[in-house]
């Protein structure tokens, strides 16, 4: 037998993704497919955007009309953010969507005795909300201030792509619980959500219809289609009539109680629940979720940057839009969507689904949450869809994400006992640790940090409930003072290095210019 050539069995690192139909400054046709696609991701959005009020907001005294305001006005500042970011941000086609790194000091402000002890719920509710707002306000800072003075770019330096895989695989992996466990939770609609997803776009995707594959480019909404339908036939034959009420919750189509909740039409506007308040302690837990954020969101500007057949961002691209994401949390705390902002993973994922990593598609989908938020019956019919529907797609969209993190590995010597330790150890207590901190809550009922000091307790436990997070500290620790010295190239460093500055690589101009000639007034770094 012939000896293999070395060409056979490796193959070359190469800095953008192959394959993909629909680059980030290439675009769809305006007719239908570009307006489905951008559709497609605002459904996908729906999950999170309903997910976190819904959990929230009976915590906090409030009713489902209350739930449905808050359910609309997130989706409606989503909207804004997504068109800022992918406007004057990192130009990548990202959906800015609410984050879960808010749930703990959220939680917390909710569990605060003098917020409890109000005995009327709707007023009890209210003074949460401004409790909740003035601490987003407050916390917006940070990254307004790490993004427009160029220090998270700074920072940024210390970063290899040996220290960025662990951090970008977490970005997905970290997710785990959003996934299978949630499907657990109904297996009758989310196993065949996710056996019909994995089948439309994989397995069917040479399915052909006048040149487009259909079956590929809108499994997504295809495959909910199919299961919602499913679902509501469930529902409406009394199949969980007898099911107890978490069964119900999870796995009816008439439980949300959004949509005979929902107004016909309602714009929603800055303090709309009132002046918000402000405290110290809220303040500094929320900080730590909006580093949470920053940190999970620069893993997953990576990712889509890959899967939008980009170059890596820029430090100074990154930082701006690290800048302009602290002015969507700016713009949640003066709205009141209860949540602060980030990168929708999700959506990041279904860019490499669908080969479509288009800003214009990104763009109309942000179109679409802004128009569906203010006419509200219409929003709430599909946001009556299952979580577990969901649950079932983010198990193939979460592990795409991962597994772009992964594909950094091919920049660096994985020949090298440093980089397999770095990389193992990073990716081990970046999983483990969360997971002992969830565990520790689910049991105690607080935070493995539990002193008289709030504010410390929120901001410690905040930020070791983030996988990305764990990992970035461990890997980028260790990168950095483990014979750093010797192993720039074995860390990536020559490649990682024409993209560390706007001018480094030709494409940058192409991928990460300012519309509208703004780049004069605004020269990149």
């Amino acid at each position: 037998m012939a000896e293999p050539k070395p060409e056979e069995i490796s193959h070359p690192p190469m800095d953008q993704l192959q394959g993909l139909e629909y680059c980030i400054d290439s675009n769809p046709s305006w007719a239908g497919e570009a307006i489905a696609l951008g559709f497609q991701h605002y459904i996908l959005a729906l999950g999170t955007a309903v997910m976190i009020p819904s959990f929230l907001v009976p915590l906090m005294g409030g009713t489902d009309d209350d739930k449905v305001r808050v359910v609309q006005t997130l989706l409606f500042v989503e909207g804004i953010n997504t068109l800022l970011q992918t406007l004057f941000g990192t130009r990548l086609p990202t959906v800015i969507g609410g984050s879960y790194a808010f749930m703990v000091p959220i939680i917390s402000i909710i569990h605060d005795t003098t917020l409890l002890n109000i005995e009327d719920n709707h007023m009890r509710f209210l003074y949460t909300m401004r409790a909740v707002q003035g601490a987003l306000i407050v916390a917006s800072s940070i990254q307004i201030i790490l993004g427009y003075s160029q220090m998270w770019a700074i920072c940024t330096r210390f970063f290899s792509p040996l220290g960025m895989i662990p951090v970008i695989a977490l970005v997905g992996f970290g997710l785990f619980d959003k996934g299978f466990p949630v499907v657990g939770r109904c297996v009758e609609i989310g196993i065949p959500m996710l056996i019909l997803f994995i089948a439309f776009s994989q397995y069917l995707k040479n399915f052909h219809t006048k040149q487009l594959p259909i079956l590929e480019r809108f499994a997504l909404i295809i495959s909910i289609t199919v299961i919602w339908a499913y679902a509501h036939l469930l529902t409406a034959s009394g199949a969980y009539k007898h099911r107890p009420e978490l069964t119900q919750l999870n796995c009816r189509t008439d439980k949300a109680n959004l949509i005979s909740s929902a107004p016909w039409i309602k714009i929603p506007y800055p303090l709309q629940w009132g002046a918000p308040t402000f405290d110290a302690g809220h303040a500094f837990g929320m900080m730590a979720a909006v580093l949470v954020s920053l940190i999970e969101s620069t893993g997953s500007y990576k990712a889509a940057a890959r899967l939008a057949s980009a170059t890596p961002p820029p430090a100074h691209i990154l930082s701006r839009g690290i800048g302009w994401q602290g002015i969507g949390i700016l713009l949640d705390g003066l709205f009141g969507t209860l949540t602060g902002s980030t990168v929708s993973v999700e959506n990041v994922g279904l860019l490499g689904s669908t080969r479509v990593g288009s800003r214009r598609v990104i763009q109309i989908s942000a179109g679409f949450m802004i128009f569906f938020s203010i006419l509200g019956k219409f929003g709430a019919l599909f946001a009556s869809i299952p979580f577990t529907i969901f649950a079932a797609v983010y198990c193939v969209l979460f592990g795409i994400v991962a597994s772009v993190g992964l594909s950094f590995m091919q920049f660096t010597n994985m020949n090298s006992m440093r980089n397999l330790f770095i990389i193992g150890v990073a990716l081990f207590l970046g999983l483990s640790v969360p997971e002992y901190y969830r565990e520790y809550t689910a049991k105690a009922l607080h935070g493995p940090a539990h002193t008289r000091a709030v504010w410390f307790n929120d901001f410690l436990n905040t930020i070791f409930f983030s996988s990305p997070t764990v990992a970035l500290i461990v890997a980028v620790l260790l990168d950095n003072t483990l014979d750093y010295k010797d192993s720039a190239r074995d860390r990536g460093m020559p490649w990682w290095a024409n993209f560390r500055t706007f001018k480094g690589d030709s494409r940058s101009e192409e991928f990460y210019s300012l519309p509208f000639n703004l780049n004069r007034f605004f020269p990149p770094s």
